[in-house]
Parts: C-alpha cells; structure tokens; sequence
C-alpha cells in the first residue's frame, strides 16, 4: 500500500499550521527589530557576562563599520568565521550579514590542512576567528600563493567578554582556560578584535534582500572536499520561524545554546532564534556536563536543542541530584538516535517527552520532527510545515509501499539553493517528481502507517560518531598525506559512547613498516579535526578491490559490523 502523504495529519500538533509563509525579510532585520522591542533585555549570557540586545546590536554595527570601512567587505563577499560558542561568533555573524555579505561558519577543531580550503573555495578575503586557532589560519594562510591569500584576519580573545572571577570560578573548567585567554602573536595583517571594535565606525545602510546568499555551511560528502550549501536569508527564515512556532517558543523563553553554532542544528535554535524571537539564550562554548546542570539550575533554562549523547552524559553526572531541571519544559535535537531507556527516564522523572528530528545542512537542519505532544521513540518524525517528503526506490524514483525501505527525498521552502559553484554536485543532488524538485538526502528510511519517518540505513558513506558527520573520503584525503601510508580506506567501528568511530586500515609503504598505530592517530590528530581523526588503525597488507581497482569499503565495513 502506497503511504498517503498527509497521513500524519492526523497527529498534527492542534495548534500549528501546515505550511508557513517564509518572511520577505533578512536575518539581520530580525536582531535591528529585537533590540528596538527589547533593548535593555538579556539577549546571550557566557559565564557572568550578560550581553543586552541593545549591546549586542552597537558591536555588531562597530564591527560591520571596520569590517566595511577597513577591511573592504562588500555586498556577497564570503567571509569565514571560525569560533566555539560564544557572543564573538555571534558578534562576528551579525556583522557580516550587516555589510550584506554571507557567513562562512568553520569549525574550530579544523587544522590549517583543512582550513586552506575555507579560504580559497568561498574566496575569501578576510576571517574572523578566536585566538587559539589563529596561529592554524596563519599556517593555512602562508601556505597559499598570493593572490589566494586573505587580506584580513580579525583575532578575538573569548576571555574578554567574561571576568577573571568567572574565569577562574570552580564553574570554569580548567582545562578551559588556556584556549580561552589564548593569544597569539599576529602577523601585519591581523588584527585584534578589541582595535576593530573599537574603531566605532559605521558601514552604510544594508541592501540585501530575502532571496540573498546569506550564509554558505560547508558539508563533507562521499568525495572530494566539502562543498558550501548556498542558503539565502529566506530558506533559513523559513526554518527559524517554523521551528520557534514548533517547540511553542515566546520571548519569555531561556534556552541553552550547546549545539555548536558553527553547525547548522546550534545556528538555527542557539543563534537565530533567540535574535528573532528577542529570547535569551545561555552559550557554553563546549560540552561540559557538570557546567551544563549549573546553568540550567541557575538560569532556569526552558528549552535545550541538544544532541542525545548530552542528556545521556547529564543523567551520568554523580552530581545530577543536586541539579534543578524542573524548568525545562522544551527538550529536543538529533543527530543521534536518542536510547530508549533514558527517553522513558526522562519523561517519568521529569515529564520530558524528547523531541527527535532530522534534518541536513542542506536543508537549514529540520526537515522533520516529531509532534511535541505525540512523539515516537527513535524517529526522524513527520515532514515539517511547509515540507513534501517522501521514500522512494532509488533507482527507479517510484513511491515505496508503507514500511518499505527507500531513500529519503525533500521539497520545501528550506531547502538550499544548490552547492557553491559546483553544478555537477548541484544536479546530482536534486530531482523532480510532480513538477517538484526534490532534495536527495541519500538516507534510507521508512514511513510507517502513521506517517512517521524512520532511519534505515545510508546511502552514503557516513560515519555519525556522536551527532558529528565524518566523510570517510575527506579523512582518507588526509590521511594521504602521511608519508607512511600507501592505501587508506576509513570505515566506522562500533562505540559504546559515541555509537559509531572512525577506524583506519592502512596499507603501509614498503619503506615504513615500522609506523605505529599510535603513531598514526597523533599525526591525524595534528592534521585534522578531532572529530575526524581515527582512533582505531588497523594495518593490513592490502585492500580488497573490485575489478575496476576501486577499493571495497563495503566489504570491509560488514566485517568490521560482523565483530562481537
């Protein structure tokens, strides 16, 4: 039986519409409103600093000024910006769509390997970034021939929007704080935050307008290098305000932004829609789950976006008694499928029904989620407002039967516009059914009788190690470099804590023998992000390849599931 595409109206949240117009106005526009209506109100708290909407608006207009003034952005130029949580990232964000330039968020856990290309693919002309991961965007930059190189770098000090009582309060972790007072000696073309703040000049008036590029996240996949999704201001509007209508959110809400803001999931709920609703939101740069109770007891937190992992972790601490939770009327996320027992304790011990959902980069993170009042365990949900998702054959693009296996397909006002320059990935990434186009998330899933959607399996070569997407390919990429290494290929091991790792098994050159696995996850982790590195290497004499000389990670990967 063929699945009836408004089956899951039937569990539709009373309250909510089906569909929701997108504003015709940008994301900067959101933050210019907020602190008109609220000017004295708390937009973002870090530590023991409280930043007002009025505060927040006159440094984003301070940088913009000598971003426009000083460092010649103009309208569409792409400017990275690489921070953990914390108000310079969203200082930084603002500023650049105030010059109606687009946002390039970096992950900060990137070496300079990985970060020449967030200077050269966007064009990048000048970064902003915190000072304990300038000296790898110096080494980046130097790397480069000279008409590729940035003009700019603007280097901030998170410590300075906090005080030296709170960096040193038992509530700071002190593994923290040599990466949050770091910095570094800059070279000529560098310049601290504080100078460019400080200069208080002004950038003329914006000009952009919905249909602009506003912010272009960089997402991995199953070759090459990451390519940039190209989101206007309109397709993440669009998710900013249905998601705020979804989780029944007003300004009176207090939420905790953890979820990286770099990563489109903490962009949406931990950035946007604090701005837009003019809420307030509480940053922690980084997972710390003994912080994370304090600042939920003492900033009544009502709402958290988080990735389940968290709420697992939180649950562990042998302090979670002391911590007050009973503000928290709105918990939610994905990345990982949340384990059913603490979904039950959560709800017996604090009434929490946990909202899963799912969602891409390319798809300005939900394309789905669970009704708040009636979700299923282990579930991407249903299709979002506004949203036409469908499981069909891969091959043959036919609607699957109820319960059949297929691949995931997206059609809404959310979904991104195609990948930076790359036309051939842009075409190979969308379809049209009923005069539609259609996202090919490469996901395999299920609808059930309900209309819920369900994980089955990938199509793509992924590894999610802990909510964090890895591409075997770009790993492999890297780990090329390594003199040692003849042949790679990166497959994922089982985790009891991150669920899925990366593992490596390599094919040692005849000359390096000698090369240690130990050997090879320090180097991966000097050349890559953490997340990425592999923590498992397994040497082998060769890979299995077809007869076209391809190797066969498949094969290795159902051996490596095969294992007790």
């Amino acid at each position: 039986m063929k699945p009836d595409l408004t089956r899951h109206h039937a569990v539709w949240p009373a309250r909510l519409p089906k569909a929701m117009t997108a504003p015709e106005t940008t994301l900067w526009f959101n933050l210019d409103v907020s602190a008109k209506r609220y000017p004295d109100k708390t937009a973002f708290v870090f530590f023991d600093t409280e930043l007002s909407f009025r505060q927040l608006h006159r440094a984003v207009e301070s940088l913009a000024g000598w971003l426009r003034r000083v460092a010649g952005v103009v309208a569409g130029d792409r400017v990275p910006i690489c921070f953990q949580n914390s108000p310079q990232f969203v200082i930084a964000y603002y500023a650049i769509l105030r010059c109606d330039a687009a946002v390039v968020p970096v992950n900060p856990m990137n070496k300079a390997a990985e970060l020449t290309h967030y200077i050269t693919d966007p064009e990048a002309k000048v970064v902003i970034c915190a000072g304990d991961i300038a000296t790898e965007w110096i080494r980046a930059n130097e790397s480069l021939s000279e008409t590729q190189r940035l003009t700019h770098l603007v280097v901030a000090r998170y410590a300075d929007m906090m005080s030296d009582a709170a960096l040193t309060a038992h509530t700071c972790p002190e593994s923290w704080r040599p990466w949050l007072t770091a910095s570094p000696e800059l070279p000529a073309y560098a310049t601290p935050w504080r100078d460019a703040i400080d200069a208080n000049l002004r950038a003329p008036a914006p000009q952009s307008s919905a249909d602009d590029l506003a912010v272009l996240p960089y997402t991995s996949g199953t070759t090459g290098l990451p390519k940039g999704c190209i989101h206007t201001h309109k397709t993440i509007m669009h998710n900013v305000v249905a998601g705020s209508a979804w989780g029944n959110a007003t300004p009176e809400m207090v939420s905790l932004a953890v979820v990286p803001m770099f990563h489109i999931t903490g962009m949406l709920y931990g950035l946007h829609a604090p701005i837009y609703l003019g809420s307030t939101a509480v940053i922690m740069p980084r997972w710390d789950r003994e912080l994370a109770g304090s600042l939920i007891s003492k900033h009544r937190v009502t709402a958290w976006t988080m990735i389940p992992t968290m709420i697992v972790d939180l649950l562990a601490s042998p302090n979670v008694e002391s911590f007050d939770l009973t503000s928290i009327n709105y918990i939610g996320g994905g990345g990982a499928a949340m384990p059913q027992a603490v979904a039950e304790k959560l709800f017996q011990q604090f009434g929490l029904r946990f909202v899963e959902g799912y969602g891409l980069t390319e798809t300005a993170a939900p394309s789905h989620s669970n009704p708040p009042d009636a979700p299923k365990q282990q579930c991407l949900g249903v299709p979002y407002m506004s949203t036409d998702a469908r499981v069909v054959n891969p091959d043959t693009l036919e609607p699957c039967d109820i319960g059949e296996p297929g691949e995931i397909l997206i059609h809404g006002p959310q979904v991104f516009k195609g990948y930076w320059r790359n036309e051939a990935a842009t075409k190979a990434a969308f379809v049209e059914i009923d005069g539609k186009q259609f996202f090919r998330s490469g996901d395999l899933g299920r609808v059930d009788e309900d209309g819920y959607f369900f994980i089955q399996d990938r199509i793509k070569r992924m590894i999610n190690a802990s909510g964090f997407k890895v591409w075997p390919a770009e790993v492999e990429a890297l780990l090329f470099r390594h003199p040692a290494v003849q042949e790679a290929c990166i497959i994922a091991a089982r985790d009891t804590h991150r669920g899925e790792t990366v593992k490596a098994v390599i094919v040692l050159r005849a000359n390096a023998k000698h090369t240690t696995a130990e050997e090879i996850i320090q180097w991966a982790h000097d050349n890559m992000a953490a997340y990425k590195a592999p923590r498992v290497v397994e040497f082998v004499e060769s890979l299995p390849k077809s007869g076209s000389g391809k190797v066969m990670w498949r094969a290795l990967q159902e051996r490596e599931l095969s294992k007790l």
